[in-house]
């Protein structure tokens, strides 16, 4: 059993958490901004998006694996169904299990957010849970997975920036504002970077495969030009933000990220390797989470 503890571990892809919530922490400091953040909610989101990534990506590694796409060509992490630590079975029965936490979860925090009135909010949020459980799970699995053909960007900027954003700012405040717009492209577009690295990584080995990402179809030089675009822009209409709303010198602290990102743009800009893609992973992905955490409480000091 103990033996068990490690691949899973390694499975649920901690690296990836961070990013996960950055959406969650920007909605509700926003949303304290305005006087209306609920401790109970926030803290039940934040388990409820760590639980749906941890879907994703033990549904990814299911995908990836029953595929053919993880394999020896592959750069990064070894994945568990990859390496044989965990059958195809186990994994499927910890995806079912996932989800009957993600189902729970997510009907905890729309009875803590909602509780019996707001129906229709209600009704809304346990379609987007429901969406939710779909977009984490179909990317790689099944004959029509959608990572598999070229859309996995549009469902991360959706997911990871409107969604997320506006979903927890709506949690709170039960409602939403035009403030939180900005911040919410800002991130997707951020988002869409980290998953748009990983498939520049892994762009050779997903050709072999027939994986066919957003990164494919463009190919080494433009899908490098693409990516210069998302954090370009991201900073762009950050920027734009922080000037539109500007009330105090602390909301620009979101600012300092920017110097990371700036770092991270030239060394795209010089990356040739699937390896020097791999090393700005994690780069990008806690400097996202870095501009999150900066906006979000520079909007509540």
């Amino acid at each position: 059993m103990f033996k068990k503890i490690k691949p899973w571990i390694s499975a649920f892809r901690l690296r990836t958490l961070p990013l996960s919530v950055s959406g969650i922490i920007i909605g509700a400091c926003l949303a304290e901004h305005n006087g209306a953040f609920n401790i109970f909610v926030f803290i039940i989101a934040i388990l409820l998006t760590i639980s749906l990534q941890i879907l994703s990506n033990l549904a990814n590694d299911y995908g990836d694996g029953v595929k053919g796409t993880d394999n020896e060509n592959r750069v990064g992490p070894e994945r568990a169904i990859q390496s044989g630590a965990i059958s195809e079975h186990e994994m499927m029965h910890g995806i079912k299990n996932n989800i009957l936490i993600v189902v729970g979860l997510a009907v905890a925090l729309i009875y803590t957010s909602f509780g019996v009135s707001h129906l229709l909010l209600s009704l809304l949020f346990f379609l987007l849970a429901g969406l939710s459980i779909y977009a984490a799970i179909s990317y790689t699995v099944g004959e029509s997975a959608y990572g598999y053909r070229g859309l996995g960007d549009i469902f991360v900027f959706i997911f990871f920036g409107l969604v997320s954003v506006g979903g927890s700012y709506l949690l709170f405040v039960k409602g939403l504002d035009h403030h939180v717009f900005l911040p919410a492209v800002s991130l997707g577009l951020l988002s869409t970077g980290v998953l748009n690295l990983n498939n520049m990584r892994d762009l050779d080995s997903d050709k072999v495969s027939n994986k066919i990402t957003f990164a494919v179809k463009l190919g080494k030089k433009k899908a490098k030009q693409y990516h210069m675009f998302l954090i370009g822009s991201a900073i762009v209409v950050s920027f734009i933000f922080g000037l539109l709303y500007f009330s105090s010198f602390y909301n620009l602290l979101f600012f300092i990220a920017y110097v990371p990102l700036c770092i991270h743009m030239i060394k795209i800009n010089k990356a040739k390797a699937p390896n020097d893609f791999d090393s700005q992973l994690k780069v990008l992905a806690l400097t996202t989470f870095l501009f999150s955490v900066l906006l979000g409480v520079g909007y509540i000091l």
